[in-house]
């Protein structure tokens, strides 16, 4: 997997906090205080108006990861998507292009099975080309470990909802840590606009899901972008 943010809002913590303090005043006022920018941001991520985070954007290029995340990523609708197509491009004969999860590596018998059925795949879908079969016909046996490239663009809004979901321990593996790596990007680049942006818990005591996870994350996880003032507002 290979992540890397393509394009973002230039000064979008100043834009955003800008778009908060016209719902309160009558003018908008130019705003070049940074902790006056902060101060904003705070109140509003606090109290939940997330509608100003909207202005700001996120466009990411992500390289080597599944149909299957793929599958999972576009259930996220508030965002753009484009995908490599397996209508054109022809999956190469190699088993670079597909995903082995951990838990099948770690297994000996199963990965050697595993590999046994991708080549099988792989051999029929060279086949069905050299019967002059379309790539649009022959890409249906093609499984869901099957590797794609995506460019796709959040503003921060949905991306604070993307993070609260799949960066949980309850995610998916690996579209878990696709997110965990997107959220070090964008609070590398605009740490206000993801005060306290993560899973469930981080914001919350508990978790939101029916089997909580044994392994919890932590408030101090995020302590390098949040002050102690602000997470005891928590």
């Amino acid at each position: 997997m290979k992540i890397k943010l393509l394009r973002y809002t230039k000064k979008a913590e100043t834009i955003c906090a800008s778009s908060a303090n016209i719902c309160y005043h009558h003018k908008l006022s130019k705003l070049n205080d940074y902790s006056k920018i902060k101060e904003l941001l705070s109140t509003i991520i606090m109290n939940k108006h997330y509608s100003v985070l909207e202005h700001a954007s996120f466009t990411f290029s992500v390289k080597c990861v599944s149909r299957t995340l793929l599958t999972q990523l576009t259930r996220h609708r508030l965002a753009s998507f484009s995908v490599q197509s397996q209508r054109n491009v022809k999956i190469e004969s190699s088993k670079k292009n597909f995903i082995v999860p951990d838990k099948i590596k770690n297994n000996k018998i199963m990965l050697k099975k595993y590999y046994l059925l991708l080549n099988s795949t792989l051999s029929l879908y060279n086949e069905l080309l050299q019967h002059n079969i379309p790539l649009e016909d022959a890409r249906y046996i093609l499984p869901n470990a099957t590797i794609t490239n995506i460019i796709f663009t959040m503003n921060a809004r949905e991306l604070r909802h993307f993070f609260s979901l799949r960066c949980c321990n309850k995610s998916q593996w690996e579209i878990r840590n696709m997110a965990c790596h997107i959220l070090k990007l964008v609070k590398a680049k605009t740490p206000l606009l993801f005060l306290l942006a993560g899973p469930y818990c981080v914001r919350h005591e508990g978790c939101n899901e029916l089997v909580p996870c044994r392994f919890p994350w932590k408030k101090e996880v995020l302590k390098k972008a949040t002050s102690s003032r602000e997470l005891k507002k928590i």
